[in-house]
């Protein structure tokens, strides 16, 4: 009984070819993955810093209270989101735990808790802006790495092994 590891091996040659078919639009869309990705990440740091300037530029100071933080300048979405916090606690402190749309229509702390919801607003949309932000960056790294693969791959040269069975 023959065992077929036994057998003598195939004699084997490689060569290498050219690909069968043009990969001029792969390197093409890998170089456009790789731009596509830097315009990513710049415009994600160009709108991270915006919003953390135009934050500082407000001058807020996270209370001695706030659960983090304290003293700080908001200019970042930690702090940010620390502000959005600890104006709704002082918010509800003010109401007794009335939120604005549990107030009676005249009672004369609504206009507090009221601006406090604008402004925890105004604040979460940074806290958002700098999330947006983040992902493009992540996305760019990302699109980068995925051009980078294609134009690489579609640059490597094709090693064909062709086999020529024992007689």
């Amino acid at each position: 009984m023959s065992d077929e590891n036994d057998a003598a091996p195939a004699d084997t040659t490689a060569t290498v070819e050219p690909p069968a078919r043009s990969l001029g639009g792969v390197k093409v869309v890998g170089i456009l993955g790789i731009l596509a990705g830097i315009l990513l990440i710049v415009v994600g740091i160009v709108v991270w810093i915006t919003v953390s300037m135009q934050l500082q530029a407000e001058k807020i100071v996270i209370p001695d209270d706030a659960m983090a933080f304290q003293g700080q300048v908001v200019a970042g979405p930690f702090t940010a989101y620390v502000q959005a916090d600890i104006i709704n606690h002082h918010a509800l402190a003010a109401s007794e735990g009335q939120t604005y749309a549990e107030l009676a229509q005249d009672d004369p702390v609504r206009a507090t808790v009221m601006n406090a919801s604008f402004l925890r607003a105004s604040l979460f949309t940074s806290v958002v802006a700098f999330g947006v932000s983040a992902f493009a960056i992540a996305m760019g790294i990302l699109s980068i790495m995925f051009g980078w693969a294609m134009h690489r791959l579609a640059s490597a040269p094709v090693v064909v092994r062709r086999s020529r069975l024992a007689e």
